[in-house]
């Protein structure tokens, strides 16, 4: 059965049992603090689980993209080396949220798995596990679905304390949690290896194809179990497993989908052999940098960034193990749409930005190993023993991304070994770091919960009268006083809380004979929750109140929030559909919006961006909107975040003309177009890897921008003598004057170092018969200092020249060593000793080196060193 069969199967088999299909959550989590990567396919339903999500439905079904390549779930470095570990793959799961328990969820997955109708696996080669003490799933398995006893292995807490077992799942250190029980398929007495349980369970004849979680417990942060009002069901069944499988192969890289990947990247590498571990690697790895690239991830120096940059820079370097000399894991992108985009449309959709960010980042590592090289060649000049320190590794490693097999590679060839040891502890050290600093971790019992809901009437009014439901004073329910500083919560507002980039809003409560200054409002749950300080009076629950925003400021954010969707439309029309929202900031003063690109805007693709947006605004179209299912939303085309979380109904805005812009929204608007006046965009940049921001201003802020452009713009006319008409002639005639002058600087400052040179060649030092020249030269720069070096060295013949000039209250250094003598003295070594003395570092080859320093009072004393340090050089050597 091919793969992409097998996950309709799937679907409708479990569709036909009430089951809810739902698409794939994105591998970036949404609002989980705990997980780096989806990881498992109940990820996306961890708030229906808790309690605190209801989606319409109790039941549901997904194959859910998932990666394990950082955090707590690592199998990385095994891809490529066992026959099951994978950076991607993809999860099948059947859900109950309070609905069936464990005997319709064994029925289904026995049924699913047995029936000739379905996957039709023979029961014989078919055996389960059980928690221990679970003898309520053992007597469904035994006398419902007709396991012999010996075929059902319980599993007891086998991990060192209560309910740490390999059949107890938990959702973390608290929350929910349950027994669960697996199903392993038999392979044959062929295959080495034993049961579940057993010494010789790591082998690989008994494969474990489905694990089916019973949430019966809530775990409290002291231990105890408490019973889930609403027990439920969590499953999962690997695809790629249970293909091997039906498929009748031992690895999962015999399967379909991955001979389809063998073949196409052992193409592209010349035609290497298909059942080459490094290749195994490529085809495995094209799969999680594909799909975390069109889920929004770009490769960078931290979180989930390194972890792509690292799974790029692996493949890369096992393509070059197989001979590739440039760049080919992007070329491979193709074969992936073609295989798996028909079931991951996003894949189709994103396939342009996925092989250029993947091109860009194998050119880079190409750059990068060229840089480890070197780092590499000049620490193993300088070694004085045969074995490569541990920090050297661990630098090439962290700093570089220098793989460290490349390193032993290298080593091995120079008769070598490498310190593993020092690697180990100096990556442990970086561990520690990490783990310290990780944020992967939550109570799920700890967040105080607020009951009820707010009612938000700001789309129609600015006020209006409500009551206080709720006062919280430093977290705790309380009547605040004036003076103190408390969060209010208000049966009704016309308060926007933060959300969706926009800044919540500001304003007063006010009652007789009292006040209250609201300063930021922000959402819990649904509820608003006013943040601010009591100006006078007593605020207590109960109590009746008048609500105003501050009506000017939110009329400001509406310019501009609506401005960033015209802007997010024009991005998308000006860039191409690759585009996406990487974040926001919708303020009064100006707007901000963060999107996807692999290259920094020109001056002619910003006018263009700006010139669409403000046609809109010029058009002054109504702002339409309009509440209504998801399904019709995206039927009409309207952009949406993919790892945004949706409800059955939702909020769809369009703006402009035809509709320029269709998006999903709950912010406040203008209600035309023209009400924003005009956009002007102010800046442009890069933020990381992958992802530009633009800043921009809208209404007044717009008028003032311009007002105080033209305003510099006469002063630089001034500046130049000319006025608006000439200035840009001006300013290019002093910038070329300017160059002419620079160079008849450097033509002097070159003559004036040779006339120098001359003299202090005259006046070198003999030091055990070797031209010494220590000399500070007055108003040179560094590129003075290297040609005065250069031809001391020319005029001695034989010796050592060590040079040093001023600038900007900083020292330069510059020390050279004729070829003859540098087994003797080295340049570098002079350089380390001189930079010491001046508060600075330096370093370069034994021939020429540089540093440099900030100490100046101390170069004279270290000038008068340096024949010293010869002498001592000299000695050594003898």
């Amino acid at each position: 059965m091919k793969t992409a069969v097998l996950r309709q199967n799937f679907f409708d088999f479990f569709s036909q049992r009430g089951h809810e299909v739902v698409p794939s959550s994105s591998l970036v989590p949404h609002d989980d603090p705990t997980l780096l990567f989806t990881n498992a396919g109940m990820n996306q339903f961890k708030d229906v689980f808790l309690g605190r999500e209801d989606r319409g439905y109790t039941r549901a079904v997904s194959a859910q993209r998932c990666v394990r390549a950082g955090g707590k779930h690592n199998d990385l470095e095994n891809v490529g080396y066992t026959a099951r570990h994978h950076t991607f793959f993809e999860m099948l799961g059947n859900f109950s949220f309070g609905d069936y328990f464990k005997r319709e969820a064994i029925e289904f997955a026995w049924t699913f798995l047995t029936s000739p109708d379905w996957l039709g696996l023979p029961k014989d080669k078919l055996l389960v596990t059980i928690y221990d003490a679970d003898q309520e799933a053992f007597d469904i398995w035994h006398d419902e679905m007709g396991l012999p006893s010996d075929r059902i292995i319980r599993i007891g807490d086998n991990k060192g304390a209560p309910y740490a077992s390999d059949n107890f799942w938990q959702m973390g250190d608290t929350g929910p949690c349950g027994p669960c029980t697996e199903i392993f398929f038999d392979h044959g007495p062929d295959v080495a290896g034993g049961p579940p349980g057993t010494p010789e369970e790591d082998g690989d004849r008994f494969i474990e194809i489905w694990n089916v979680v019973f949430m019966q417990y809530n775990r409290q942060s002291d231990g105890t179990m408490e019973d889930l009002p609403k027990p439920s069901v969590d499953t999962g069944m690997g695809l790629e497993r249970i293909a091997a499988v039906l498929q009748g192969v031992h690895s999962n890289y015999e399967i379909d989908l991955f001979q389809d990947l063998l073949k196409a990247a052992s193409e592209l590498l010349g035609g290497v052999d298909t059942t080459e571990a490094s290749l195994r690697v490529v085809a495995d790895h094209i799969r999680s940098c594909a799909f975390l690239i069109a889920d929004g991830v770009m490769p960078s120096n931290e979180g989930r960034g390194f972890v792509l940059r690292r799974i790029i820079r692996r493949a890369a370097r096992h393509g070059n193990k197989l001979g590739a000399t440039e760049p080919f894991f992007h070329k491979l992108t193709a074969a992936l749409v073609d295989l798996m985009g028909e079931a991951y449309p996003e894949l189709k959709r994103t396939q342009a930005q996925i092989e250029k960010v993947l091109q860009q980042e194998e050119e880079q590592f190409s750059r990068t190993l060229d840089k480890g090289l070197r780092l590499l060649e000049r620490d193993i000049a300088n070694l004085s023993g045969t074995e490569i320190p541990g920090d050297t590794i661990f630098t090439l490693y962290d700093t570089y991304g220098f793989p460290v097999d490349l390193t032993n590679d290298i080593a091995r060839e120079r008769g070598l070994t490498l310190d593993y040891e020092g690697y180990e502890s100096a990556m442990e050290a970086q561990r520690e770091r990490a783990r310290a600093a990780s944020k992967f971790g939550v109570d799920y019992n700890a967040d105080v919960r607020i009951e009820g809901e707010t009612e938000f009437t700001g789309y129609e009014y600015v006020d209006g009268s409500s009551r206080i439901r709720t006062v919280l004073v430093n977290g705790e329910e309380a009547n605040a006083q004036a003076g103190d500083e408390a969060i209010v919560v208000l049966e009704r507002t016309p308060f926007y809380a933060e959300s969706g980039g926009q800044v919540g809003d500001t304003g007063l409560l006010t009652w007789s004979g009292g006040r209250f200054h609201v300063t930021d409002t922000r959402k819990d749950g649904d509820n608003h929750l006013h943040i601010g300080t009591v100006l006078e009076g007593e605020v207590l629950p109960g109590l009746e109140v008048e609500a105003r925003i501050d009506s000017e400021r939110r009329q400001a954010i509406k310019l501009n929030h609506s401005a960033t969707h015209l802007l997010h439309a024009a991005l998308k029309n000006v860039l191409g559909n690759h585009v996406t929202q990487k974040g926001s900031l919708v303020e009064p003063d100006r707007l901000r919006f963060d999107f996807s690109h692999f290259e920094a805007l020109t001056p002619q693709e910003i006018n263009a961006i700006e010139e669409q947006v403000n046609a809109q605004i010029l058009a002054n179209a109504p702002v339409q909107t309009e509440i209504t299912d998801i399904e019709t939303a995206k039927a009409k085309g309207a952009c949406m975040l993919f790892d945004e979380k949706y409800g059955d109904q939702v909020r769809v805005l369009s703006m402009g003309t035809d509709d320029f812009s269709v998006e999903l929204c709950g912010g406040t608007h203008v209600s035309r177009t023209g009400d924003i006046g005009q956009l002007r965009i102010v800046s442009e940049s890069g933020i990381s890897s992958g992802v530009r921001r633009v800043e921009a201003v809208t209404g007044q802020k717009a008028l003032e921008w311009a007002d105080d452009t033209e305003e510099r713009l006469d002063r630089v006319a001034e500046l130049v003598r000319g006025n608006r008409d000439t200035v840009v002639e001006r300013v290019e005639t002093a910038i070329e004057r300017n160059r002419e002058l620079e160079k008849e600087l450097e033509r002097l400052k070159s003559k004036l170092a040779s006339s120098a040179g001359s003299d202090l060649a005259d006046n070198a030092v003999d030091v055990s018969g070797l031209k010494v020249v220590a000399s500070k030269l007055e108003g040179a720069d560094r590129k003075a200092l290297m040609e005065t070096a250069d031809q001391l060295k020319n005029k001695l013949g034989t010796g050592v020249v060590v040079l040093a000039a001023e600038q900007d209250g900083k020292v330069m250094l510059v020390a050279g060593v004729t070829k003859d003598v540098t087994g003797r003295v080295r340049a570098g070594d002079l350089m380390k000793k001189l930079a010491a003395e001046v508060g600075g570092k330096g370093g370069g080859r034994p021939d020429m080196a540089q540093g440099g320093g900030t100490d100046v009072a101390g170069l004279p004393s270290a000038l008068e060193k340096v024949a010293g340090w010869v002498e001592a050089a000299l000695t050594a050597s003898a």
